[in-house]
């Protein structure tokens, strides 16, 4: 297995000139101009006392810069402490101070609200948008960076060229990433993933979706999480691609506009942007009456759909080769239209755990309500004594799986079984050919009176492939089934339809296909849609 940072390096010096990081109409970095930013930054590191193994925090919004901060830190050999933005700025203090970082990247408004008494042991702290010095401990750090020009043509007397670069390897066993799994400032748990943790998963996405030089992606998922860091930063710049980064969260318009112009080879997202396209720009169309009748005869049905997948694909830009989801289920019936269109679509997964792909199959042969097989770096089993058939909870092991938690053994102690599995939380089962499928988190699992296993994740498909039904939360109340139900209101109105007399005939409609232990027994309408996490899943403890 060839080291992540390896294969970077040979990227770079491959591509020297062409554009690696990019913000969507801002700044635009070469493969040649983000190295030398890297080798400055290294410079930097020197003076603030960094050393190989000291962590370095990186808290601040989506942007070129904050790819270039993260190489410079790993290829430093420091460990990389990704934060995600969206946390509360008391939490960050926290996490940056048990993290044990001595530098801190971050965002100048961000900065103004941090409070560095909080964390004693930074030493310097970077400003994402320009690099430039907010906080620097001493007035040695203060004076190398004044003078970072000169210190950085010293080093470079004949300028920065292909053959100053070379990035470390041999270091595969050694901490790379610690990476926090929430904003909680009691007990947290920050993922400790190993550089052949990063290496397994860029050579696999290298081996089954090859990235080439031509090939550019748009960048959406928060690069704090490990989905949006991994497959929207590292796989495609070791291939050679360019990265567009959109910033903060796109508006539909600005989204479809930069797809097509930057014309992406993937798409990654998540399976609640995909059903909200069907459900606003497609499902409309296939609710027509005269568009019913010709889905119905076959031929006619196939040209049609034909038109569907061809406007959906130019879309997103008219040159994608897949599109990647994750982070949760695929709606059932929208997974079925998407399969007649014959969308290049897949379903994976994976967790930060796992750095973070578990599983995973091409387009071509992923199967429906599967999320793929194991991945090449890792083994896959089912805590079930019939895995087939009687779900159990996933575990695993293999070359991509975290060491454990910082600083947290009784958390690390839990996460693996005694012959050396790691938990996953969830429960699954997988069939003879050795395809995933997922049942819903352990957690939350309702256990019915009469001892049947029930997993509120499958009734929610089915509530929210109800017309109007934007998204869903089954819970036990008193031994009672309660779906929370957040609607299209708009869309409701504007069809005259009452939501009050509508949901109390959804309970009828989707306690049809529900055994009898799974049916619900009312429905709660929301007034706003669900809190989420920077994946997009439902904050289900939310709402108990």
């Amino acid at each position: 297995m060839k080291h992540y940072l390896k294969r970077l390096e040979e990227a770079v010096k491959a591509n020297w000139d062409r554009p690696a990081l990019c913000d969507y109409r801002g700044d635009r970095f070469t493969f040649s101009e983000m190295a030398e930013q890297i080798a400055r930054l290294h410079i930097l590191f020197g003076t603030a006392g960094l050393e190989k193994g000291k962590k370095v925090a990186l808290c601040a919004k989506n942007s070129a810069r904050w790819g270039i901060s993260f190489f410079a830190v790993n290829t430093f050999e420091a460990v990389a402490v990704p934060i995600l933005a969206d946390f509360h700025p008391d939490s960050i203090n926290a996490l940056v101070d048990h993290s044990e970082s001595i530098v801190l990247f971050t965002d100048a408004e961000m900065w103004k609200k941090l409070d560095i008494t909080r964390m004693p042991g930074v030493k310097a702290v970077v400003a994402v948008g320009d690099f430039s010095l907010l906080y620097a401990a001493d007035d040695n750090i203060s004076r190398a960076y004044s003078e970072l020009d000169r210190l950085f043509a010293e080093r470079y007397p004949d300028g920065f060229a292909k053959d100053n670069v070379s990035y470390p390897d041999g270091n595969d066993k050694e901490l790379a990433i610690i990476n926090y799994t929430s904003g909680t400032t009691s007990a947290p748990k920050g993922v400790m993933l190993r550089y052949e943790c990063l290496s397994a998963n860029v050579e696999f996405g290298q081996n089954w979706l090859p990235s080439y030089p031509e090939d550019k992606i748009v960048s959406m998922l928060p690069m704090a999480h490990m989905y949006g860091m991994m497959f929207e930063l590292i796989y495609p710049l070791c291939g050679g691609s360019s990265v567009y980064y959109l910033g903060k969260t796109p508006t539909p318009a600005l989204l479809l506009g930069a797809m097509a112009e930057v014309r992406p080879y993937l798409i990654i997202t998540v399976p609640l942007v995909m059903e909200k396209i069907f459900k606003s720009k497609v499902q409309p169309v296939l609710n027509k009456p005269a568009v019913k009748i010709l889905t119905s005869i076959p031929g006619i049905n196939c040209i049609i759909f034909r038109k569907i997948r061809k406007t959906l694909i130019n879309a997103f830009g008219g040159n994608i080769r897949s599109i990647i989801m994750g982070g949760a289920a695929l709606n059932p019936d929208v997974e079925k239209w998407f399969k007649k269109f014959k969308l290049p679509f897949t379903v994976g997964y994976g967790m930060t755990e796992a750095a973070p792909l578990l599983a995973y199959a091409p387009w071509q042969s992923f199967v429906p309500r599967s999320c793929g097989k194991a991945v090449d770096s890792a083994e896959v089993r089912i805590d079930s004594e019939d895995p087939l058939n009687v779900a159990g909870e996933i575990q695993a092991r293999g070359t991509n799986i975290m060491s454990g938690y910082y600083k947290n053994e009784e958390a690390t102690k839990a996460a693996f079984t005694e012959d050396g599995w790691m938990n996953t939380g969830d429960l699954g089962v997988i069939d003879a050919d050795g395809n995933i499928f997922i049942r819903g988190r352990s957690k939350n699992m309702i256990l019915s009176a009469n001892g049947q296993n029930i997993y509120p994740e499958e009734i929610e498909a089915v509530v929210n492939s109800c017309p109007y039904v934007i998204e869903s939360v089954v819970l036990d109340r008193g031994s009672r089934l309660v779906a929370l139900i957040y609607f299209d209101a708009d869309r409701a109105n504007a069809d005259g339809i009452n939501l009050e007399l509508y949901a109390d005939g959804l309970v009828d409609e989707v306690n049809k296909s529900m055994p009898s232990y799974s049916k619900i027994a009312k429905v709660e309408i929301m007034p706003q849609p669900f809190e989420k996490t920077p994946k997009m899943s439902i904050k289900r403890f939310m709402y108990k």
